[in-house]
């Protein structure tokens, strides 16, 4: 049930509201910036909107003693060399004192970024039928469907919660979310595995008891494998600054998704398959 709530609803908030795609799939221009002295993250915020420069955001990069940001404006085609050269005489004219360099200007067109997004989703889609393969042939094709649910479930309840919280979704959130595909299947294989060590020692148990069991017997290596990998996210989250704030969000809730997923989804699902295989 609380599954079921989770998916529908992140499908719903797909359909209606979207994902907040950035740079990298709308199209647009990423400007990073040096200041040679003390400049705050709302000073420059504020000289943009000043200006009434829509559609970009300020990143801080690195140490906060190092003065460096990231400014990312959407643009299209016809305005894309335009917008860049705005935003760089607003910085002129607002920060002449403080003096600063831009260090790098990428520019990607709205093209090449639907493309790129498209690429990213296919590479989603290539991972879950690569794991659906893997799967039955280590195993037995009656748990592919449990790993692929799983891991389906998890990658819609993690675009949900970037739809809901509005949060920038770009080509490292890609990556964020390939790496949690990875998490969560390692965990289903690790239940799986020993679901297939207890059907050789007691090939009379029925399917529910073993995978019963070995939900049991890997529920403490599971737990601690969590808690550490989800520690040391938090930690990236929190301290690791702006630029990979919302890439490490992805992480820390694959983590936890992942981790309930594999005990609460991926076995359930298999032992409803096989019921239905075997009332076929």
């Amino acid at each position: 049930a609380i599954s079921g709530f989770l998916v529908i609803g992140s499908l719903v908030l797909l359909a209606t509201k979207g994902l907040n795609y950035g740079v990298d799939f709308r199209g647009g221009a990423e400007i990073q910036m040096k200041f040679k002295t003390a400049v705050e993250l709302e000073q420059i915020r504020t000289a943009k909107e000043k200006k009434k420069v829509s559609s970009s955001s300020v990143q801080s990069i690195g140490d906060k003693s190092q003065y460096e940001f990231l400014i990312k404006v959407q643009a299209d085609e016809n305005n894309i060399n335009q917008v860049t050269d705005n935003i760089t005489e607003i910085l002129n004219k607002s920060f002449s004192k403080e003096g600063f360099e831009i260090r790098k200007t990428d520019i990607v067109g709205p093209k090449a970024g639907e493309q790129l997004r498209i690429s990213g989703f296919q590479a989603m889609l290539y991972a879950l039928i690569g794991i659906m393969i893997y799967i039955g042939l280590r195993f037995d094709f009656k748990y592919s469907p449990g790993a692929i649910i799983a891991t389906m479930h998890d990658v819609i309840i993690i675009l949900g919660i970037f739809c809901l919280t509005n949060s920038e979704f770009s080509l490292q959130i890609v990556g964020a979310i390939l790496a949690v595909i990875g998490y969560s299947v390692n965990d289903t294989v690790v239940v799986y595995d020993r679901v297939r060590e207890n059907e050789e020692k007691d090939n009379q148990m029925n399917l529910r008891d073993n995978i019963n069991a070995a939900l049991n017997q890997t529920l403490t290596r599971t737990t601690l494998t969590s808690f550490t990998t989800l520690f040391v996210s938090l930690a990236m989250f929190f301290f690791g600054g702006g630029i990979i704030h919302d890439f490490f969000f992805a992480i820390s809730l694959g983590v936890i998704v992942g981790t309930y997923s594999s005990i609460f989804v991926a076995a359930p699902i298999t032992i409803l398959f096989d019921k239905l295989k075997t009332a076929a």
